[in-house]
């Protein structure tokens, strides 16, 4: 059994850092805050949300389910309750759980009011539990709550669940967008509840791309409790059934009339409202007390009052419709009604608004669909005279409901934790135990471990000035138990500060040189003798003078992205062969696969069309050549427009490329409407969405991340044969010419290819290119032992 009851919260507040654990040089260590694991460690979980849960609703069952799910992912979960517990209706069930420790700080004596903590008194709270012993995640629910943390010592490992947020453009004003982002930056994760969230949030917080990852409602039914068998009630009263709070958006006053209106359409009805939680309207003094009055006096209405979540279930079970129709205001909601999943669960149909989420989970046919209360009574008067639509509709609600269940929310945290929490390595660590010394050797401390029983991790430092293709491996080989990180961030290319970076080498056991630029320079005359060093060539500095200036002999490993630009470094420079390898670019495959959108066949797209190499003209070849025959074949450009860059734009010759380009696109009769310019920005998985295939016409190109990323989202590649393409690429993706491109896709979609193609397609790229694959191979690298890549695609 798990620990029972309310465990004494510690006194203090934490000084946001390990006991024992100074800054560093370089700044703080940004490694996890879990010990280096010798057996397997279950990670440590701290859940808050800002919902009362003698309540229930949504909110309310999405901490019972969270707990839930971490529990069974493998976390020791810890749960702080907001308000003081006047029923255990939702509470107790956590208590009886194996590893969920519950914290009510009301029963502790540390809030005296009897009323639940605001986001201030919350987030003191949850630094002071977490102080005594800190833990590896913080899971917070509460926009307000978020904003509070994400300046405190609980930053960087906060797990954030966005539902309060503005849901459109309009609502977003400038004070929005900046607490957004900075409750972005401080969040390790930021779980969204549906794909339509996530896609407007990484659209309108560019901080969010890259970290936002689906976490939908969680269902989960009661023990004992089992799924409604009967079909389409006969013989006897329609059962309608609502459960939730009694509010004027919710449409609930006007459900009670329901069973008089289908009474004069020849349908006998009652209707079940569970809740006991009825709203004040500020803008209507009289709605309580008319929706009590309903309540309780309604024709055919029976009102259940508050109820154990079981038994307000076990209540849904008996009944025949569910009902969440809400104000037609509310369709704009990027959220997922909890109570429509329980119904569908539960075998229950339900009568909700048409949108376009509810048309993607339940199909646009479903028979249910109502946006005014005609549209309720008749939906409502055709099920209970047609068995057949009732069959139907109660077939589509548990079909969408069985992607939330308890089972498939644990499954999804658990690969989420096994992605921010990676194992150990017995090479990193045999790696950090070999006599390197760095300060250890400096201070006298054993190589071998950390003087308190734990191996000594491996210390590896990274230099640049531009680390932004660097980003998600940095981030990934901060999460490792195995490694410290620390960071020489250069001000410009030729600009740091010597002291700093000198720290560095004293530190490191690993120095890793982002960019073969004069940071490199620096760190091959600076370094170690026994200290490794890897340098990350990029094509901007092949054709620069530091790699000829660059002390080959004090540098461990050149990692290039392709074998042909492996074969052109080895021509240019004349290194040996030995010193230069092949990591490629990595794709974030996890971020990047997310359900296409209608219509995508026909879509193609291009990320990133300057300077002129990247050769835009040819690519509107492909459409002009596709548009003859099919006008659906449409062209996304996502991207700076060339006269953003000033470095392109001063070029005579650029302009005159992108001129006679933008020129041919206004005048081309078969262009017209076939190109479509988007705004550039960090969003590219959310964009992919609605792209069949990505083109890469470029004259020359290092590895091209785009058609990458394509592949990644199950988007099909569509090649010219630059050169070292078919080193990164399988030959099935490259064409001869804008023609062949052009032809290849109108056959694929033709013949009905377009969807197995593109599964190849992802399933080449995941192989190769990956995250894991690639931060595999990273870890190999830095461990010193030898790489074995994935051959190319």
């Amino acid at each position: 059994m798990g620990r029972q009851g309310h465990e004494p919260l510690p006194a203090h507040r934490p000084s946001g850092r390990p006991p024992g654990s100074p800054p560093g040089p370089c700044g703080p260590v940004t490694g996890p805050r879990r010990p280096v694991k010798g057996t397997s460690v279950r990670p440590r979980a701290l859940v808050y949300g800002d919902v009362d849960l003698n309540l229930i609703d949504g909110s309310a069952i999405w901490a019972q389910g969270m707990v839930q799910a971490l529990a069974r992912a493998g976390c020791s979960v810890t749960l702080v309750l907001k308000a003081p517990v006047r029923t255990g209706r939702l509470v107790d069930p956590l208590r009886s759980l194996s590893d969920v420790t519950v914290h009510s700080p009301h029963a502790e004596g540390r809030i005296e009011a009897d009323r639940g903590m605001t986001p201030k008194e919350a987030a003191i709270t949850l630094a002071e539990v977490d102080a005594a012993d800190p833990f590896d995640l913080i899971v917070v629910r509460g926009k307000r709550l978020a904003g509070k943390l994400s300046g405190g010592p609980l930053a960087g490992r906060m797990w954030t669940y966005l539902t309060d947020v503005p849901q459109s453009a309009g609502e977003f004003d400038g004070a929005s967008k900046g607490e957004l982002r900075r409750i972005a930056d401080a969040s390790r994760v930021l779980l969204c509840q549906t794909e339509e969230l996530r896609t407007f949030m990484e659209s309108a917080v560019p901080a969010t791309a890259g970290k936002s990852v689906l976490f939908p409602p969680v269902v989960v039914l009661p023990d004992g409790l089992e799924r409604r068998q009967d079909g389409a009630p006969e013989g006897r009263a329609l059962r309608l059934v609502y459960t939730g709070k009694f509010a004027p958006r919710w449409n609930t006053l006007e459900m009670t009339s329901l069973p008089k209106l289908l009474d004069r359409r020849g349908v006998e009805a009652e209707l079940h409202m569970i809740g006991d939680k009825v709203h004040d309207d500020p803008e209507d003094p009289t709605y309580s007390t008319r929706m009590k009055n309903a309540l309780e006096t309604g024709q055919s209405v029976v009102w259940h009052g508050g109820h154990p979540r079981a038994e307000a279930m076990r209540l849904t079970a008996g009944c025949d419709v569910g009902l969440s129709w809400r104000a037609p205001d509310m369709d704009a909601s990027l959220e997922l009604s909890t109570k429509v999943l329980e119904c569908g669960t539960l075998g229950v149909p339900v009568v909700m608004n048409r949108t376009p989420m509810h048309e993607r989970l339940f199909g646009a046919d479903y028979p249910l669909f109502a946006a005014s209360e005609d549209d309720v009574v008749d939906a409502l008067a055709l099920i209970g005279k047609n068995p057949e639509s009732y069959a139907l509709a109660v077939e589509r609600c548990r079909a969408a409901a069985a992607e939330f269940s308890l089972e498939a929310a644990a499954g999804r945290l658990t690969e989420y934790l096994a992605h921010a929490f990676p194992e150990p390595s017995e090479a990193v660590l045999a790696a950090a135990a070999a006599p390197a010394g760095g300060l250890d050797g400096l201070l006298g401390v054993p190589a071998q471990g950390t003087g308190n029983g734990a191996p000594r991790k491996l210390r590896v430092g990274v230099a640049g000035h531009d680390l932004k293709f660097f980003t998600a491996l940095l981030n990934y080989l901060k999460s490792r138990p195995d490694m410290e990180i620390r960071v020489d961030h250069w001000r410009a290319l030729k600009v740091h500060d010597p002291e700093r970076s000198q720290e560095l080498v004293d530190w490191a056991d690993v120095i890793v040189c982002e960019w073969c630029g004069p940071n490199a320079l620096w760190y091959a005359a600076h370094k170690r003798p026994e200290q490794r060093l890897v340098v990350r060539l990029h094509r901007f500095e092949l054709y620069s003078g530091w790699p000829r200036k660059l002390d080959i002999d004090a540098v461990d490993q050149v990692i290039c992205v392709s074998p042909h630009y492996r074969d052109l470094t080895l021509e240019i420079t004349g290194w040996p062969s030995t010193k230069v390898t092949v990591v490629p670019n990595w794709v974030d495959d996890r971020q990047l696969g997310r359900d296409k959108l209608p219509g995508t066949q026909h879509h193609l797209g291009m990320i990133g069309i300057a300077p002129s190499r990247k050769r835009l003209d040819l690519a509107l070849d492909v459409v002009e050549e596709l548009r003859r025959e099919d006008p659906r074949f449409t062209l996304f450009v996502k991207s700076k427009l060339p006269w953003e860059y000033w470095w392109i734009w001063q070029k005579e010759e650029e302009r005159a490329h992108y001129e006679q380009v933008f020129h041919r696109i206004r005048r081309s009769p078969l262009l017209a409407g076939g190109v479509v310019f988007d705004a550039y920005g960090r969003d590219v998985a959310a964009w992919l969405r609605r792209i069949g295939f990505v083109l890469s016409t470029s004259d020359d190109e290092s590895f091209h991340l785009a058609p990458a990323e394509g592949m990644a989202a199950g988007a099909i590649p569509a090649l010219l044969n630059w050169p070292g393409a078919d080193t990164i690429y399988d030959t099935r993706w490259i064409h001869a010419d804008p023609a062949s491109m052009a032809a290849s896709i109108a056959a694929t979609v033709r013949e009905g290819r377009w969807e197995s193609e593109r599964l190849v397609a992802r399933e080449q790229v995941t192989t190769a290119y990956g995250l894991d694959e690639v931060c595999r191979q990273w870890t190999a690298l830095l461990a010193g032992t030898p790489v074995e890549a994935v051959s190319a695609v």
